[in-house]
């Protein structure tokens, strides 16, 4: 279950997209599938690779959200962003949505309280792995994965974050004629004030509960999200101790996990005007503003979107580092990470009449972004 899944080759969704391609494809250090078709429209979604093993993981479902045949229907849009390691996002892409779908099925809905039990289920699971891997791999309680989530169900979009990746809405305006970005997430980074305030107010005794290093702020002078995946080490002091490498060890012990699991959620009633979605792992929005990205997705072809959104990233990359993108590429995996981070990007087109339309028409299709084989088709 926990094994490293990048490989040199992706299995696709097996299903046709729009771009006539039947899988996901790789170049180099990215995967990429360039056109998709979902329940509410079209998608794109590309991943790049910097560290030496894929931390990062995506997926999108579309289609049934539970095991109910009266529904509900909808696309599913995850991004994982593993940090430690890649066991933890690679655990969510292979668990979470199976969890979402479970707990759908019982309260036959998609709920903000379906999400949160999904979330905190994977979680609880991924932990029960870290204490039977314990003693063999005890590396394991320092491995965890932000976690971003999309439901686009009845006309509702449902976003649950915990880490620091980021969803923006690309949302018209008719006064300008163009498309205003709109970020819809929270993130749960120590570098925010009020994240830092937040994790003071939930530990009033313990005066290091954020430490500021090197100009960042991080929880306990190590991490700097405050909700994950994951992190067993900062949830159960059983995990806080021999054999775990003493840089991850804190010196006194603690009664009450320190990160949490639990997503902040969001829930907004699509309209017309809605047009798109960028789901990215940090990587992407170290380099490119809210409204740089959405810019990009709005002047420009549909077919091979998630791509450009990376590669203009990468551009702003190496132009910092006063050298050329065309140098950058040359940059092997594990150097490349003192260069840019992995980076994970879906973009998702969203089409009112495609999400009137009957259940009988919906097209069914699970393709997994960053080495994970997706399913067949249902």
């Amino acid at each position: 279950m926990v094994k490293p899944c990048w490989k040199p080759s992706v299995e696709g969704d097996g299903g046709v997209g729009r771009d006539g391609d039947t899988r996901g494809r790789v170049d180099g250090l990215m995967w990429y599938k360039d056109l998709g078709v979902h329940v509410n429209g079209e998608f794109s979604m590309a991943i790049i690779q910097a560290n030496n093993l894929m931390e990062d993981q995506s997926q999108l479902e579309s289609g049934p959200l539970s095991s109910l045949e009266s529904g509900p229907y909808g696309t599913f849009v995850g991004v994982y962003d593993g940090h430690g390691g890649p066991e933890t996002s690679c655990f969510v892409n292979k668990t979470l949505f199976s969890n979402l779908k479970k707990f759908a099925t019982e309260h036959q809905e998609i709920s903000a309280d379906v999400i949160k039990k999904a979330f905190l289920k994977t979680d609880k699971e991924f932990l029960s792995l870290v204490k039977q891997q314990w003693f063999e791999k005890p590396q394991l309680a320092s491995v965890g994965s932000c976690c971003l989530v999309g439901i686009i169900c009845n006309g509702l979009l449902y976003i649950a974050n915990a880490g620091d990746s980021r969803v923006v809405l690309g949302r018209a305006e008719k006064a300008s004629r163009g498309v205003t970005a709109i970020q819809l997430s929270v993130e749960h980074n120590a570098n925010n004030e009020s994240v830092r305030d937040e994790l003071r107010s939930l530990h009033p005794q313990d005066s290091q509960i954020v430490l500021l290093k090197h100009k960042v702020w991080r929880v306990k002078g190590i991490i700097q999200v405050s909700k994950s995946i994951g992190d067993a080490y900062l949830k159960r002091a059983e995990f806080n101790q021999a054999p775990l490498l003493a840089k991850f060890r804190l010196p006194e012990s603690f009664s009450k996990p320190i990160l949490s699991a639990e997503p902040s959620i969001f829930i907004h009633r699509l309209t017309s005007k809605d047009q798109f979605l960028i789901f990215g792992s940090d990587g992407l929005w170290e380099h490119l503003s809210n409204q740089e990205a959405v810019d990009i997705v709005n002047s420009q072809p549909r077919n091979g979107i998630a791509r450009r959104l990376i590669k203009a990233a990468l551009r702003v990359a190496a132009k910092k580092r006063e050298m050329r993108y065309s140098d950058l590429k040359k940059i092997d995996r594990g150097v490349r990470r003192h260069f840019h981070d992995d980076i994970s990007v879906v973009v998702v087109f969203l089409d009112l009449y495609s999400m009137n339309r009957s259940s009988s028409h919906i097209p069914i299709l699970s393709i997994r972004g960053g080495g994970m084989p997706a399913s067949p088709k249902r």
